[in-house]
């Protein structure tokens, strides 16, 4: 597989600067993509892995070919970074870095979405504006982490969407990583910000409340993603959602299962929910996006910057059966 060459580092005057300089001093260096008419979104839009080399650095030759992975697999379309993607782990120059290569190595093949999550409504603004710059189909953001006064979360998403200009996600976690929004809230958001038109739900009681943001929010929201790598894509998928936003390491397993519940082929999608039932409860224990990618032969280091996923004997045994045992799902191959 040919690895185009790396793309160059983004100045860091131009992201501390207003939102207008980042996107004029970005635009030096990146053009943007001429956009498709992707909307509405729908179906698996994966999310990369940040990948990393085994000093801690980033190892931009891996997530490159993570990045045709996820296309080869079918990917309806591409999130990064968001909690999947270690985000937090990233500094701002290393999160501008991978989207750029994202945007560009994806080469407009299927709708990119970055994630714009920051502690304060300027820096995430600023996030959103080089979005825009370098050709993202849209944004995604979790509320500033801590935050729970919903005049400031609406000013935060005011900001992102102004800045963006572009289709915002709103994503609605469980604390503390996140901040839960009400049904009532999220339909505001879209009702009053132009550009936030679609949910990413992952709170507790989530199919409820799809239900209730598609009953109240219809012709406002455009869309409701799903959370939790799949776990709960069947009731979603009869509620309504557009689709599900899982990790990469199994995109082509994913693919299978969103296509076979959208043609309604119940015998398929219950065979392929079960054969991932074993993944969905061990990853409920332990983080192995990573290990799994490096497992396929897609990345060369499965380590995260914070530490090494801990498996013993028994539980890599373990992964290696559940694996061999999607192989015939799997249309992907090194």
């Amino acid at each position: 597989m040919q690895i185009n060459p790396e793309a160059a580092r983004p100045n860091r005057r131009a992201f501390l600067g207003s939102v207008a300089g980042v996107a004029a001093a970005a635009g030096s260096q990146t053009r943007p993509l001429e956009r498709k008419p992707h909307q509405p979104f729908r179906g698996i839009f994966t999310i990369p892995c940040t990948t990393f080399r085994p000093d801690g650095e980033i190892d931009i030759p891996s997530f490159r070919r993570q990045i045709d992975f996820c296309v080869e697999c079918g990917a309806h379309g591409l999130v990064f970074p968001v909690n999947a993607s270690e985000w937090t782990a990233l500094s701002d120059d290393e999160r501008i870095r991978l989207d750029q290569v994202l945007v560009e190595q994806n080469a407009g093949r299927t709708p990119v979405v970055i994630g714009v999550a920051a502690s304060a409504a300027e820096n995430a603004a600023r996030f959103a504006a080089h979005a825009r710059e370098i050709g993202a189909d849209a944004v995604i953001a979790l509320p500033p982490r801590g935050v729970t006064d919903m005049s400031v979360i609406f000013d935060y998403y005011r900001r992102i969407s102004e800045a963006a200009r572009l289709p915002v996600f709103v994503q609605n976690h469980d604390a503390p990583i996140g901040t839960p929004l009400s049904p009532e809230f999220l339909i505001r958001l879209c009702r009053e910000l132009e550009y936030v038109k679609y949910i990413k739900e992952e709170t507790s009681s989530s199919g409820v409340k799809m239900t209730a943001v598609l009953a109240g929010g219809k012709g406002i929201c455009k869309g409701i993603f799903g959370g939790a790598g799949g776990r709960y894509l069947v009731e979603e998928h009869r509620r309504g959602c557009s689709g599900q936003m899982p990790g990469c390491h199994v995109t082509d397993v994913e693919v299978a299962f969103w296509n076979a519940l959208e043609q309604g082929d119940e015998a398929r999608y219950m065979h392929i929910y079960k054969e991932l039932a074993p993944l969905f409860f061990f990853e409920s224990q332990t983080p192995a996006y990573k290990e799994v990618l490096y497992r396929r032969g897609v990345i060369s280091c499965p380590l995260r910057r914070n530490g090494a996923v801990r498996l013993d004997a028994i539980a890599s045994q373990y992964l290696d059966k559940i694996l061999k045992d999607l192989e015939p799902l799997m249309t992907w191959r090194k």
